[in-house]
């Protein structure tokens, strides 16, 4: 269950706006490490993208000339439309799709991780043991889980643009798009109801506003153990062949009864054909295939070196804590495994991008575009865009050290804990109150993104989460945290002193977390209610220190922003050119919103043998069986007292070279029929490349068959009564 390519273990950040992350990190895994035949980029960088299989494409911009030219395919507005409202994307990071009429939802296991976290406790550890509901009311409610199903998009590019003035500075330009944006985001959730988020897309080319129905109470039905979402464990992470069921199905209600979906995807129980063409429909976070080469550049020497400091911290102090007892292992497991994952993911990032090979593929790429520029008397002004972007990145680069320590909020992928100097729950809540009342008492246009009156319901459910606290924990958490800032900074650094208040960061950690009242969600609901003079009133210690380090950290966030909207016109400018010299059927790049892919069931070939696009239910016994059923190619009881009840021929996963990233995992996987035959959840180790430039040589995408869903649920789980559901069996 690596991700599929692999986002953090479960994507683990509470989406309530798309704000800006730092450098912008990409979503993939490891990005483009380990990949055999970089050489053949070259080739890639400029002419495979006519013949492959490439694009994350928008489903108002569906790629119909490619589909017909190649395949012979034509899809229909109905066909599209039935695809788009089956999907769902997952607030707390990935992709899932309708699979009954009766509100049931798939995705994966290490998305749907998140929320087996937070509702097993010491006796019931779900995320390890596994969990079946047999009866709808045995099904156990989400404690922050938010679902969106996007129903329509529009165009607002127009007004966000016609609202930046010729003249403005950057401070004056930026607050004039968020004003507008703002004001476009509200008039339709007052309209329509729905939630509704303008998205940036081709970096600030074009904007178009997308309009969500939000389901908020999502109820666990299934989940396998861990052991067998991620079978072969770390080994078998990022390779191909695997043996994950890397699944996890929920129930969404609505007033208190299961949800009645009229947009569904019917189950294939028999899954994909080799070479047979399929598609992926989910919400990929994070791609930089249009970024420019100044702007990797510092993705590769500042931002990735940040990241991988952040993960190898994490790590060892989780697994230390992890090993003291099972208890504390059971609370750790998904931040452990999610930072181990983004640990590795991220060493490959940094790879791909030293690798010289790769990098001059990206600056052909870059070159070419840019020479089509200056040949065209009508752009040659756009080349100084190039010069303000990398302007820009460099005011960010002075900047990050304090907006990644105070402020920075949602790193994509990286997993909110809180800003880096204060990880955990608890300093989170106390930001989340903080700010959400600073920001009440301002007009809506001139407000964060996160605490406009659009994302209202999205910020309470997560400031209103009832995920369990543990003192422990959260004092390890703000400890290390603590001391990392305060090694950064110095200890004689004076916002220093005043955040660890003469004690040493353990000390100040211990005395934040036992004294203050955050823990308990009515008095967080009550203080809610309240004026930022009750809250200061309160004289609890969490949100003391949460405005003390608020004025520092919103003057970072002023100089991020500026910066960010200079980039933002900069990028404007070069995609006005590329769609004059390239035409508009290009796809932007991701940005966690939902997009269609697609491409063929295919094996590959590595170190001159042909890797099968299946595996089987045989090949699981057999790599069980050569590690002699040890850790992590162990598996549970029950799957070895029910192996003569099976089909061992029966499609384990496969392999497709549809174009994903992360945030894809959950996609469901469909044929030519729109009917459900597999899930994303992993691309191989070749797949890596895909953040920053397409191949489909070896890159693969890896899913579950669908097949081997029915399969286990009807053979080894005893879940005959959720199989019939997902293939539609009159009772």
């Amino acid at each position: 269950m690596g991700c599929a390519v692999g986002e953090a273990a479960s994507f683990p950040y509470k989406l309530v706006a798309l704000t800006p992350a730092l450098y912008r990190p990409p979503m993939s895994k490891a990005f483009c490490t380990f990949f055999p035949n970089s050489i053949f980029i070259l080739t890639l960088a400029t002419s495979a993208s006519a013949i492959a299989d490439e694009g994350m494409w928008l489903f108002n911009a569906p790629p119909l000339k490619q589909l017909k030219e190649k395949y012979q395919f034509e899809s229909t507005p109905q066909w599209l439309e039935h695809l788009q409202k089956a999907s769902v994307r997952f607030n707390s990071g990935g992709s899932g799709s309708f699979v009954s009429a009766n509100g049931l939802v798939i995705t994966n296991h290490h998305v749907g991780a998140d929320t087996l976290q937070k509702i097993s406790d010491a006796q019931h550890n779900y995320l390890r043991n596994g969990f079946y509901a047999k009866r709808q009311a045995d099904e156990i409610k989400s404690a922050d889980l938010e679902l969106n199903v996007l129903m329509s998009i529009e165009d607002v590019t127009a007004r966000v643009s016609a609202a930046v003035k010729p003249g403005m500075t950057s401070d004056q330009a930026s607050t004039a798009r968020k004003s507008v944006i703002a004001a476009i985001e509200k008039e339709s959730k007052d309209k329509t109801g729905l939630r509704s988020d303008v998205v940036t897309l081709y970096q600030g080319g074009a904007y178009h506003l997308y309009r969500y129905k939000r389901y908020d109470d999502v109820r666990l039905v299934f989940a396998p153990e861990q052991q067998m979402a991620f079978f072969g464990g770390d080994p078998d992470n990022f390779e191909y062949p695997r043996y994950d069921l890397d699944i996890c199905l929920f129930r969404v209600y609505e007033n208190g009864q299961s949800a009645k979906i009229d947009h569904f995807l019917k189950f294939n129980p028999n899954g994909p054909n080799d070479g047979e063409l399929t598609f992926v429909s989910g919400s990929p976070g994070k791609t930089d295939r249009q970024l420019t080469l100044d702007e990797l550049t510092e993705t590769r020497d500042g931002y990735l070196p940040y990241v991988l400091r952040m993960f190898n911290r994490r790590e060892v102090l989780e697994l230390s804590y992890s090993a003291r007892s099972f208890e504390n292992a059971r609370k750790a497991r998904d931040d452990l495994f999610g930072d181990q994952n983004n640990r590795k993911r991220y060493d490959g990032y940094l790879a791909g991008l030293l690798d010289p090979q790769i990098w001059s593929a990206l600056k052909a790429r870059e070159q070419k575009l840019r020479d089509a520029i200056t040949r065209d008397s009508k752009f040659k002004s756009t080349i100084s865009a190039y010069d303000q972007i990398k302007h820009a990145q460099a005011e960010i680069a002075k900047n990050a050290p304090l907006y990644n320590y105070l402020e920075q909020e949602r790193p994509v992928t990286v997993g909110y804990r809180g800003p880096k100097a204060f990880a955990g729950n608890l300093f989170k809540y106390a930001r989340l109150l903080t700010r959400a009342i600073d920001e009440r008492a301002k007009p809506n246009g001139e407000r964060i993104p996160a605490f406009r009156g659009s994302a209202r319901e999205s910020l309470e459910l997560e400031l209103f989460s009832t995920e369990p606290i543990y003192d422990d924990y959260e004092i390890l958490r703000l400890s290390d945290s603590l001391t990392d800032f305060a090694s950064q900074f110095g200890a004689n650094d004076p916002l220093v002193q005043k955040v660890l208040a003469g004690k040493s960061p353990h000390a100040r950690a211990v005395e934040l977390v036992t004294v203050t009242k955050l823990k308990d969600v009515a008095v967080r609901k009550d203080l809610y209610g309240k004026d930022a003079a009750a809250l200061q009133a309160a004289h609890d210690p969490m949100l003391d220190l949460a405005r003390l380090i608020d004025r520092p950290a919103r003057d970072a966030r002023k100089i991020y922003d500026a910066q960010d909207e200079i980039k933002k016109q900069a990028y404007s400018e070069i995609a006005k050119a590329r769609f004059a010299i390239e035409g508009t059927s290009s796809y932007p790049d991701a940005t966690f919103t939902l997009r269609l892919s697609y491409g063929t069931v295919r094996g590959y070939e590595q170190d001159g043998k042909q890797v099968p696009a299946f595996t089987d239910f045989a090949g699981l016994y057999q790599r069980s069986a050569e590690h002699n059923n040890k850790p992590p190619f162990d598996l549970p009881q029950r799957w070895i007292d029910r192996k003569a009840n099976l089909n061992l021929s029966t499609h384990f996963d496969f392999v497709s070279d549809a174009d994903i990233i992360g945030g894809n995992s959950g996609s469901p996987v469909v044929n030519k029929a729109n009917e459900f035959v597999g899930i994303i959840f992993d691309g191989n180790i070749q797949s890596l490349v895909l953040d920053c430039i397409y191949t489909d040589t070896q890159a693969r995408a890896v899913s579950v068959d669908s097949a081997a869903i029915i399969e286990a649920l009807r053979k080894v789980y005893d879940a005959s009564a959720l199989a019939d559901e997902l293939e539609g069996v009159k009772k």
